[in-house]
């Protein structure tokens, strides 16, 4: 929150307080009749609304430059965040130019190759480009599960009849 707009705020919060003093002695001199002193009282009263008019310009003009310097943070906000989109755009295009200008290596696998592949893996399916082939992923799924103790080395001494067990809570 800008300054201006606290001081404006308190300002015309106060002032709009005291206008309850000479309002109240307004009240009483008019219920004896006194018009001198109900005359002085109105006076306090304009005085007092005055100030407190000045303190809500005071802050009106206050929450002005706080939402101009808003919209300020977020322009630059966007212009930062378009900025950094580009840079990651222009990295992105170096990567895939600096892959199409051959600086990366490839691999072929011959007819030879992929025979001798298949054999053993002993399945009947050709290796596809790019990916692991379904004989390699069998093979992952085919290792045992292994229990590490609080060293680091791996526990043998499980019993396969534990193995099944299961605790609810």
């Amino acid at each position: 929150m800008h300054t201006k707009t606290m001081e404006g705020l308190v300002g015309a919060n106060t002032n709009m307080h005291l206008l309850n003093t000479p309002f109240r002695v307004y009240k009483e001199a008019s219920r004896r009749g006194d018009t001198a002193a109900m005359e002085r009282a109105m006076g306090y009263v304009t005085e007092c609304s005055d100030k407190a008019g000045e303190y809500m310009e005071k802050a009106e003009s206050g929450m002005k430059e706080d939402a101009k310097e808003a919209r300020e943070r977020a322009e630059a906000e966007r212009e930062s965040a378009v900025w950094k989109r580009r840079k990651e755009q222009e990295e992105l295009e170096k990567r895939i130019e600096e892959g199409r200008n051959g600086k990366t290596d490839t691999v072929e696998i011959s007819e030879s190759g992929k025979a001798v592949w298949n054999e053993e893996a002993g399945l009947d399916q050709s290796v596809q480009e790019g990916s692991v082939s379904a004989g390699t992923k069998a093979d992952a799924v085919k290792v045992k599960p292994v229990i590490y103790t609080k060293t680091g080395e791996v526990n043998q001494g499980l019993p396969e009849s534990d193995a099944g067990v299961s605790v609810s809570v």
